[in-house]
């Protein structure tokens, strides 16, 4: 627990600078820089620091990833003429490990607020709006002249009949297990669902994903979909795709998912994967004049400013993409706007994003459909991620390359990996659309033989304009 870093005064109502609601990636940084700024700030926490990435997200999810890849690669090493003796995967241990790594986070995170001097507080409790720019927080009121809402979001409970009545998991509940479900069923084909079904699975469980969507990751080109779907048949995960479960039932101690069409799936344990929900339904918006989307998020205009004036919001609240990397410079330009600077608007940025399934699945950017569905005119670049001689030397040839290029211009408009290490390569593609620079830049960029990131540049010149004579 973390000491008062400067004593609140005793008074109905204590007046700051900047309250900041919320220890998340936006809300520690900017609460941390506007304190060193000379700003009186205090930051509110109802849980535990560090938001849900340190918790439940980021951090304790490629923690396990790491040692579901590490027993994949030990189970298939027989590839590579390597032979291993009889596997052991220890959950409890690999488990242990996790919250360990989480914990050296998170306790990162309550030294950075407890060193932050003499202008910044962290205050334990539940914050709610009680008046403009006023929160109440274990019957202390604090007002500032600006308030900054960061309270992320939370797994959603889809409307299933009987699934209340039935214990399930959620994405947060699943990292809490001690034991390993003998046959884990996940409503979800989304990236939650796939990367934690396919850990699961590498860790020993039974798995079988039940989705309404026809492919896995859906919003994803299906050239990438079809990549993962081959890959996690063959790793033995059950796809039930196209199946939309219409009701959950509890039966001889067996979880049971009727789907339609009458058919039954079975498993011992169900984790419910289907999308997540601002935490603001019990924040008192109302009360701060602060308005909500239809879907419970803080409507917020380019420079994060809700439609309550002084109040902002920032990260997985507000609508947009919900990722660490994007609350973390949600912080950065609120920062500048709030110190009086000039900062870019918020929809104004490239957001990439990286699914850690494995293959690994990153795109940046328009999809191919995105830029169809505008009537530009493009060409693209694709090539299956086995023609790389890198992926063919490590026998890590599952996935494809696509890239969306302005016909006249040769712009990026957008590009998606899915490949080994997918998320450190889509950053190439990231850094020419951010400088401006046209696709040529790689074509002519020297790289170094053998490595995946110069697959990059052979499935670039598979245009006809790029490709040697």
């Amino acid at each position: 627990m973390l000491s008062p870093v400067y004593a609140a005064p005793m008074s109905a109502e204590e007046a700051l600078d900047v309250v900041v609601i919320g220890t998340g990636q936006a809300g520690v940084p900017l609460a941390t820089r506007l304190a060193a700024a000379g700003k009186r700030v205090v930051i509110v926490e109802r849980g535990k620091a560090g938001g849900t990435c340190v918790n439940v997200g980021c951090t304790p999810t490629k923690t396990l990833v790491a040692s579901a890849r590490a027993a994949h690669q030990a189970r298939t090493a027989a590839r590579l003429g390597v032979h291993v003796g009889e596997l052991r995967v220890d959950f409890r241990e690999i488990m242990a490990r996790k919250d360990a790594v989480v914990k050296r986070w998170r306790e990162g995170v309550e030294h950075r607020l407890a060193g932050a001097g003499a202008h910044l507080r962290l205050v334990r409790g539940h914050a709610r709006f009680v008046g403009a720019r006023t929160i109440e927080v274990n019957g202390q009121r604090f007002r500032g002249e600006q308030v900054v809402i960061n309270v992320g979001a939370r797994a959603a409970v889809p409307s299933i009949a009987g699934l209340n009545e039935v214990p399930h998991l959620d994405s947060s509940g699943l990292l809490n297990l001690r034991a390993l479900p003998r046959h884990l069923l996940i409503l979800g084909a989304g990236y939650i669902g796939c990367e934690l079904g396919q850990m699961f699975r590498r860790f020993g469980a039974d798995v079988t994903i039940v989705a309404p969507s026809k492919r896995l990751l859906p919003r994803e080109d299906p050239a990438v979909s079809e990549a993962l779907k081959k890959v996690f048949e063959s790793e033995g995960i059950v796809l039930a795709l196209a199946q939309r479960t219409e009701q959950v039932a509890q039966v001889n101690g067996q979880i049971e998912l009727r789907v339609d069409g009458g058919a039954v799936i079975r498993g011992s344990e169900l984790l419910v994967a289907t999308g997540r929900v601002p935490n603001t339904n019990d924040l008192g918006c109302a009360a701060g004049g602060v308005a909500l989307d239809d879907q419970g998020y803080v409507a917020v205009d380019e420079r994060y400013q809700s439609r309550a004036p002084g109040v902002f919001a920032v990260g997985d609240c507000v609508p947009g993409p919900q990722f660490t990397h994007v609350s973390w410079d949600d912080h950065r330009v609120l920062y500048e706007t709030l110190m009086g600077g000039s900062a870019r608007p918020r929809t104004q940025r490239l957001v990439p994003y990286t699914i850690f399934t494995d293959p690994q699945v990153a795109g940046v950017g328009l999809s191919e459909a995105s830029a169809r569905e505008r009537g530009l005119d493009f060409e693209v670049a694709s090539m299956p991620f086995g023609d790389i001689a890198r992926a063919i030397e490590t026998d890590e040839t599952a996935g494809v390359i696509k890239v969306v290029v302005d016909r006249v211009s040769e712009q990026v408009l957008g590009a998606t990996i899915c490949g080994v290490d997918a998320g450190e390569l889509i950053h190439v593609f990231s850094m020419l659309m951010q400088a401006g620079a046209p696709l040529r830049t790689l074509v002519d960029a020297e790289m170094v033989h053998p490595t995946f990131a110069e697959g990059l540049q052979t499935a670039v010149m598979k245009l006809p304009r790029y490709a040697l004579s």
